[in-house]
């Protein structure tokens, strides 16, 4: 049998637009100047402005990417370097606009009003920039490693660094994960449960790192410190030049960005449940665990977050290497207005929850409830008594035989066990750092 080569020709549609990218930190550094252009002070504001406004509607205007690179190109496109000045150039200027941020909170001419304004702004291009971090974090070149702890430190949410790689993608879509929100959570509850317990877990991740190399949990190896350090470091520099006054707005914007980025974490896992194969494993990530949207607008200013499966399928791509994959769920708007429809919990339930549902074919047992609404979404959904042994559901009670008027029929489903396999296996840590 004789194999003909096939010569691939593709060309990257986005290629030139992921500079576009750089528009997101780049508004730090907008507000003073289209005040001093404009006269008009809502422009301190101009991040809020960007995120919850102009971009859900260039969304909808532009429409869905649909761009999916094919796989014959995946090591040409992985290897250019153009993709990786795009995130390395995010840096500096995301460090700008910070500093500018830090002389102009220090201005008594602005009124407070306007540095919040200001905060506000500076921190949700620091949560844009811990996507930066997320993306630089995933390579194994060292120098972008240390790249993204760079990014972390505005933030100073450098832990991330430790628990998303090793924390959240082991135990993604699980009732185990702080970062993956739970059917009938809302947003605000969701919030102190991912960040505090995010922390924890990235704390104990990385000394159990250290102590398999017989150092201690305070050694100059330790990650966490690396990027806390940064953080410490870049605060203290610029309290020194500009005064303890700044302090309040630098940890506003902070705040802010963490905000942002958990606020993404919810929408990204929302009820979304993988399902145990024992008692001690689940099945690897698929498609279907991970909320999409293919928006272009946002796809662009986010580095194809939003193809968030098969990142979770598929860690090592690089963001230019993403697909748009069959089976994947998805959400009915971009992550920019969905950020905005989690902060109003009513709204977001009317819009999500019957998707999630739908999703699982009506199977409330194959969702990940919260525990603490367990029994009352187990009642108001179920239909029918479990026929089968339940699994996946994480701790609580099994769905009752009880008769409401919900749309759902819902059905137990047989368990499955395929072999075993370490990908699915719920260790703390996916690969020694």
């Amino acid at each position: 049998m004789q194999v003909q080569d096939v010569s691939v020709v593709w060309r990257d549609s986005k290629r030139h637009l992921w500079v576009l990218g750089l528009v997101a930190p780049g508004c730090a550094l907008l507000p003073s100047t289209l005040v001093g252009l404009t006269g008009f002070r809502v422009f301190w504001w101009i991040g809020p402005i960007v995120v919850f406004a102009i971009i859900p509607v260039l969304d909808i205007l532009l429409g869905d990417d649909g761009d999916n690179p094919p796989d014959e190109v995946y090591r040409q496109l992985s290897s250019d370097r153009y993709y990786r000045w795009c995130t390395y150039l995010f840096l500096p200027i995301l460090l700008s606009g910070l500093t500018v941020a830090a002389y102009l909170w220090a201005d008594p001419a602005l009124s407070v009003v306007d540095k919040l304004g200001l905060a506000a702004t500076v921190g949700l291009m620091g949560g844009v920039g811990i996507n930066a971090a997320h993306e630089l974090g995933h390579r194994v070149e060292r120098h972008e490693r240390w790249l993204a702890k760079v990014a972390l430190a505005p933030s100073g949410y450098g832990h991330f660094f430790v628990e998303h790689n090793r924390g959240h993608h082991v135990r993604v879509a699980t009732p185990a994960d702080p970062a993956s929100a739970r059917f009938g959570e809302s947003l605000y509850r969701f919030l102190p449960r991912s960040i505090g317990g995010s922390l924890v877990s990235a704390w104990r991740l990385e000394r159990q790192r250290l102590r398999r190399g017989h150092r201690s949990v305070w050694s100059p190896r330790n990650h966490i410190l690396q990027s806390w350090s940064m953080t410490v470091a870049l605060f203290g520099l610029f309290v020194a030049v500009r005064g303890v006054t700044i302090l309040p707005y630098l940890l506003l914007q902070a705040l802010v960005a963490i905000v942002t980025l958990e606020t993404v974490n919810y929408v990204e896992h929302y009820g979304l449940l993988r399902q145990r194969r024992d008692a001690r494993r689940y099945e690897r990530p698929q498609p279907r665990h991970s909320w999409n949207s293919d928006s272009l607008v946002t796809n662009i200013l986010l580095f194809h977050l939003q193809r968030h499966s098969d990142h979770h399928a598929n860690p090592a791509r690089r963001y230019q290497t993403l697909r748009s994959l069959d089976g994947a769920p998805q959400l009915p708007r971009g992550y920019a207005a969905m950020i905005l429809l989690a902060f109003v919990p009513a709204l977001w339930r009317r819009v999500m929850d019957q998707r999630v549902l739908a999703h699982h074919d009506g199977d409330i047992t194959l969702v990940n409830v919260c525990p603490r609404r367990r029994a009352a979404i187990l009642a108001k959904y179920a239909r029918t008594s479990p026929t089968a042994e339940h699994v996946g559901a994480g701790p609580g009670p099994v769905a009752p035989g009880v008769s409401t008027g919900s749309a759902h029929a819902v059905t137990m489903r047989p368990v499955i066990r395929p072999p075993h396999d370490r990908d699915g296996d719920l260790r703390d840590e996916t690969a020694r750092v």
